[in-house]
């Protein structure tokens, strides 16, 4: 299971967004995975483990249901509650920094999605599942799949497309 720690905290942070929670969704997703680990019968040991933790994830927001934390402290990272990232040594500076600003816009924008989107994009984007593999984790059919990856970047690009037109 650790090789698939990064991908289980990445999904487990998307679908939480708090940093804190995600680790203690991945500490939760981890022990149940071993409890359960000699009954495991796949072959995707990857997508086994990230629907452990997208079903931990889901049950942690059913249990905070209705609470809110509201930082008094400020904060040491962006928006969508990513630490900030030191800038490449390959580009010159402005580059670097246009590339870092341009990804902080699609992270917040991947953040304003309804949690089924944001889901699916954050699987098939980002940690790079097939169809068939999201369809499992996420225990929906593949053409439900389609779908929403097909909504989220639908809407991603009217975000992005109105967002321009805001600024101009």
């Amino acid at each position: 299971m650790l090789p698939h720690l990064d991908a289980a905290y990445n999904l487990a942070r998307w679908l939480v967004r708090d940093a804190g929670a995600a680790e203690d969704v991945v500490q939760d997703a981890m022990v149940r995975a071993l409890t359960y680990f000699p009954s495991f019968r796949g072959v995707n040991a990857r997508g086994w483990l990230l629907q452990i933790v997208r079903n931990t994830a889901y049950d942690s927001t059913k249990l905070d249901r209705g609470v809110q934390l509201v930082s008094i402290a400020l904060p040491a990272h962006d928006e969508a509650g990513a630490l900030p990232e030191l800038p490449s040594g390959d580009d010159d500076p402005e580059t670097s920094l246009i590339r870092e600003r341009d990804r902080g816009r699609v992270r917040q924008l991947i953040g304003t999605l309804p949690v089924e989107l944001r889901e699916a994009l954050v699987l098939r984007e980002l940690e790079e599942l097939s169809y068939k593999e999201i369809a499992e984790v996420t225990r929906t059919p593949i053409g439900t799949v389609m779908s929403r990856l097909w909504r989220a970047r639908r809407l991603l690009v009217q975000a992005a497309n109105a967002e321009q037109r805001a600024a101009s």
